[in-house]
């Protein structure tokens, strides 16, 4: 070690005690809170700019539910609480009861008061595979707990500073090192005021199922179920709560599906949870649905000029019958008359409580809901082929590797790339999704309001409607196929068993790649189909070996696996 020599040859200097201080990196030259930060997933947050269009409970509305679980939150169930208090909370109900309302409005309400720990927002149709799927769901919440004290940054920090690999382990490591032993860490400084809140975690019954094996070797072990991964988040929840070091009270909102239900079934488990807090059986919604129609019908009698005497009398009361409880009724109907752009606002109204009044008492609890689901469809010119569009659109938001922008649907989608059949179909529908401008299409995506939709109709609820998966596929391909036959002069034929591409068919779409780079709006789509569907589709290889301008592609390979060379 060399040897350093302070003040030579100084005089009248005088020193006590000298302090020398080093700043040290991390040893991979990378901070490691920003690391954190690059591998969580801002868009799960409860004020994301992702959910900015978020529903949010109507003002005077879900106030007794919200200020019972802002009452667990800070209070536990009080007297009642033992030595071992119950930091769990399941909040259940069906589709379209308002759970993600409430818990984004809980969330908002708990950061303004100073009590909010983390939250984690998952949505299955979501174009950020974070959250979808469990990966970023603990690095999340770390980094959202980081930002509270200094101890704790710093805390959390050193975890991955001594961890480094922690990043690729799993849920129960992860939680383990970045979030309860930073947290038994900060609990040993008696100093500081304990920390407490609400972690809130909506909609892990929408995660998808994470895969660590190649599927396309032979004899791969069966792929991993939603339900895994799913009950794989609940336990580490359950886990970290059962820390005596961990201050946070936990609000898990879901469906009631099998894995729920089972895993909250208090003669399952040794630990006790909370008592649930059902939506649909705890709470009668029907004044809060009132009051949202009250309002939303004054805002629609201003903007359309429309007499006090609108909607006619008995309409409301009406439509509350309708919801059975369900606040994406009531919103759905309200987005139909203030987008409608064919009828009058008048006449929509009329139609949709014919519809309802035209139905049988059923053991469907969502038969109001579908039946304003189909009426909203058949107002598309071809309510088939708006379907097929609304199902593609939703597997490209979820399956490929670039942003699907609308102008992106449109390239693939669109018979010709001149017509306006986007519109055409889906003009009626913006009552359902969230269409683009013209102007923002090629940086904007479609998106959909509520996955109820889907439910309807991925089901048999959807009658004629219903279109079976492998057919969305031989749609998307079928598309595909006309895109590249609409710009080349060479045969092409295809089936939904069987394709052959020719060479000029291929390099057209390579070439149109390469001109269009700077936009990237060719390339995923050209990779997209052959990875996501034509493996599906089980079509057969490329066998030939074609060139472009600039390009090189080899013989024989499997689609999905083209390797291009670009000059």
């Amino acid at each position: 070690m060399p040897n350093f020599e302070f003040f030579n040859n100084s005089q009248g200097v005088q020193a006590e005690t000298i302090k020398f201080v080093t700043n040290v990196s991390s040893p991979t030259g990378v901070d490691p809170l920003e690391k954190l930060a690059g591998l969580m997933e801002p868009g799960a947050i409860h004020d994301s700019d992702e959910r900015c269009d978020a529903p949010k409970c109507q003002p005077e509305t879900r106030v007794a539910v919200q200020d019972d679980l802002y009452d667990w939150i800070l209070d536990g169930d009080g007297a009642c609480e033992s030595e071992h208090p119950k930091k769990v909370k399941w909040v259940t109900g069906p589709a379209g009861c308002g759970k993600t309302a409430i818990m984004g409005s809980l969330a908002g309400r708990c950061a303004a008061n100073g009590v909010l720990g983390a939250t984690f927002f998952f949505a299955s149709w979501s174009a950020s595979m974070g959250r979808r799927r469990k990966t970023a769901f603990v690095t999340t919440i770390a980094s959202q707990l980081a930002e509270h004290r200094e101890d704790l940054k710093d805390a959390i920090s050193n975890a991955i500073e001594k961890n480094p690999s922690v990043f690729k382990k799993n849920l129960h490591a992860q939680m383990e090192i970045l979030v309860l032993a930073p947290l038994r860490e900060v609990a040993l400084q008696s100093d500081r005021p304990q920390l407490r809140g609400a972690i809130i975690i909506d909609g892990v019954d929408e995660c998808e199922a994470e895969q660590y094996h190649d599927g396309s070797r032979a004899n791969p072990p069966p792929a991993r179920t939603n339900e895994k991964d799913q009950l794989e988040i609940l336990q580490v929840l359950q886990a970290a709560s059962s820390d005596p070091s961990f201050p946070f009270r936990i609000l898990i909102a879901s469906r009631p599906e099998r894995v729920f239900r089972t895993f909250f079934d208090p003669k399952n488990t040794a630990t006790p949870f909370a008592r649930k807090l059902d939506l649909h059986e705890d709470y009668d919604a029907d004044a809060d649905i009132t009051l949202f129609f009250e309002v939303q019908f004054n805002h629609l009698r201003r903007r359309y000029n429309f007499p006090p005497s609108w909607p006619p009398p008995g309409t409301i009361q009406t439509l509350v019958e309708n919801a059975s409880g369900q606040f994406i009724y009531a919103a759905t109907v309200i987005r139909l008359l203030e987008t409608a752009h064919r009828d009058p606002p008048e006449a929509l109204l009329k139609a949709i409580v014919a519809t309802g009044a035209t139905l049988k008492m059923t053991s469907n609890p969502l038969e109001q809901l579908d039946a304003l689901y189909m009426h909203i469809l058949e107002s598309s010119p071809n309510p088939l082929l708006s379907v097929r569009w609304i199902r593609s659109i939703k597997e490209l938001n979820g399956n490929t590797r670039r942003p699907s922008w609308a102008s992106n649907v449109h390239l693939l989608l669109q018979t010709d790339p001149e017509s306006n059949e986007a519109e055409h179909l889906l003009g009626n529908l913006h009552s359902l999704i969230r269409i683009p401008p013209p102007s923002d299409q090629g940086t904007t995506k479609y998106d959909f309001y509520h996955k109820s939709l889907f439910d309807f109709l991925e089901s048999a609820r959807c009658e004629e409607l219903c279109v079976k998966k492998p057919e969305i596929w031989g749609f998307m391909w079928d598309r595909f196929v006309q895109a590249c036959m609409s710009a080349v002069d060479t045969s092409l034929v295809i089936s939904r068993s069987k394709a052959h591409l020719t060479p000029a068919s291929a390099a057209w779409w390579v070439s149109l790649a390469i001109a269009h780079k700077e936009e990237d709006r060719i390339w995923w789509i050209f990779q997209g189909a052959h990875d996501s569907y034509g493996l599906k589709l089980n079509l057969p290889t490329l066998p030939f070996i074609f060139s472009a301008p600039g390009i090189v592609a080899n013989a024989g390979v499997e689609f999905g696996a083209v390797p291009f060379c670009v000059d």
